[in-house]
């Protein structure tokens, strides 16, 4: 396989409906077919800046994108041709350094949190001839401030928009990488996750989302939840470009103790496709279809499609242990207040908070901006939570249960190679007074998450026009498989894809009012 720009053709092509509201369209010599020729990188990346500009800063103003260069083409022009990216353009979740702008986590308190530096896997980005075209919008601290929070809202970017319905949710923390580049405002984007935070608004605003093991990417200055949990990851249009981007990004850090000495392939790309379906056992998670019979629809087609490929499908019951959760919790709530306390700790800035209790009293000085629509609570636990040893049993019970006990046993047990389930449901309106609203009995990303195992969601299909994925799973390392898994259904899907509508969800006219 030959990596290729997106032609400007591809790039607009399912946005002409919006031609009515200013956004520009390729010129005539652009009408072409991707194949027919790679476009100039630096006219490809202004027309993503201008794109951004027509629907991010106005149109349906997503608010996906937090801050960008407006005139990004001598940049596209200087790289190399001929570098494994060839100035694609990615944006960057803004709990990620870049040197060119704040790295703000959404929060007032960062600011002014100009370090000037690339976190290693941007400098990874950089180079392997990828174009930083901006930082997107998350939910506010990657959504651990408190359990009452609504996805994609942060006090720096606002509210982020889905682009498929504008008055719905594009899920946390990731939810401006997610609805950026389901609106085609880059080639792609990265997003970090700690349980769900690529996957569920990869799902959500219809695009592929990959988790990483943890330890393929680096974690060094890139704004902490949990050293056990959290990675980097790629959101794209398409499973080739999500292998791509994780080519581009992974490697081994000496500051990050979990990349070291990894099973890590130079190239997730090459080879991608050279697989087949045919008699892979591929274990179905089917309690973890949930409680909606529209979900369970889309997914048995999707079921149906791998099945008409020649995998061999697996029925399985499996009830997850809860002390899993339990653990998992206790977990994230001690790394947050060690992690967070080193990474402020760390920032060559002035007037910026050093620990997570000034964090807590910064956002309780600016309740107005940063508490009028939920709390701290999680932030106010997690600092009293200082039990090393009850942490350090609840870790080990908590990765073994959700990788040897869980995963690793259902792979082993049921003689499959991937296991499968529905990503999450449909996106729901969103809601600042009340918070998420979401349903909790679909999908099964939690064990993948919290052992560091790989969890890769493709578009399956759409519930009233609103994207739904399909999450496959592996055994940790076995990346490459998965992708190659995700990459082969995507291949032989029949469910057709819908393409962002930009307004608010409305139901068919032909549908019950």
């Amino acid at each position: 396989m030959t990596p290729r720009l997106l032609s400007a053709a591809a790039l607009f092509a399912f946005a002409t409906p919006l031609a009515a509201q200013g956004v520009a369209t390729p010129p005539a010599n652009e009408q072409m077919d991707v194949s027919e020729r790679v476009p100039d990188a630096a006219e490809t990346a202004r027309l993503y800046a201008q794109r951004i500009a027509a629907l991010d800063d106005a149109g349906p103003t997503l608010n996906a994108v937090i801050a960008y260069d407006p005139d990004p083409g001598d940049e596209a022009q200087a790289i190399n041709a001929a570098s494994l990216l060839a100035a694609r353009t990615v944006l960057v979740k803004d709990n990620i350094e870049t040197r060119e702008w704040p790295t703000t986590a959404g929060s007032l308190a960062l600011i002014d949190n100009m370090t000037g530096r690339d976190a290693p896997l941007i400098a990874n980005l950089r180079r392997a001839g990828g174009l930083v075209l901006g930082k997107t919008n998350l939910s506010e601290w990657a959504n651990i401030r408190d359990d009452s929070s609504t996805s994609g809202w942060s006090a720096v970017g606002g509210l982020t928009r889905n682009p498929h319905a504008i008055d719905r949710n594009s899920c946390g923390s990731s939810s401006g990488s997610g609805s950026a580049v389901a609106a085609g405002l880059a080639w792609a984007a990265i997003g970090t996750e700690t349980n769900g935070s690529i996957t569920c608004p990869a799902s959500i605003n219809g695009i592929v989302g990959f988790k990483p093991s943890v330890g393929l990417v680096s974690r060094t200055h890139v704004v902490p939840i949990s050293s056990t949990q959290d990675t980097a990851g790629p959101m794209t249009r398409t499973v080739a470009d999500a292998a791509l981007l994780l080519s581009a990004i992974a490697g081994e850090d000496d500051a990050d103790a979990a990349t070291v000495g990894v099973p890590r392939r130079a190239d997730y790309f090459n080879g991608l496709t050279d697989f087949s379906l045919a008699g892979k056992r591929i274990g179905v998670m089917r309690k973890q279809i949930g409680n909606r019979a529209d979900v369970a629809e889309v997914f048995e087609q999707a079921l149906s499609d791998l099945e008409n490929a020649g995998a061999v499908l697996v029925d399985i019951e499996f009830d997850v242990n809860g002390q899993m959760y339990e653990d998992s919790f206790t977990v994230l709530m001690f790394e947050l207040r060690e992690e967070m306390g080193k990474y402020l700790a760390s920032l060559p800035g002035e007037n910026l908070p050093r620990t997570l209790s000034e964090v807590i009293a910064f956002n309780k000085f600016n309740a107005g901006e940063e508490m009028r629509w939920f709390g701290q609570g999680l932030f106010e636990l997690a600092e009293t939570t200082s039990d090393r040893e009850a942490y350090e049993k609840a870790r080990e019970d908590a990765v073994r249960i959700a990788g040897e006990e869980t995963l690793d046993a259902l792979l082993a047990q049921h003689d499959v190679e991937f296991l499968v389930a529905p990503t999450r449901g449909p996106s729901w309106t969103s809601d600042l007074v009340n918070g998420d609203n979401f349903n909790g009995s679909i999908g099964f990303g939690s064990p993948a998450a919290i052992a560091g195992y790989p969890h890769l969601t493709v578009p399956m299909g759409a519930i009233e026009r609103l994207p739904v994925g399909i999450s496959f799973y592996g055994a940790k390392w076995r990346d490459f498989e998965v992708l190659q898994a995700g990459a082969a259904y995507e291949a032989v899907r029949s469910a057709t894809i819908p393409e962002p509508s930009f307004q608010r969800w409305e139901p068919d006219s032909g549908a019950e009012q």
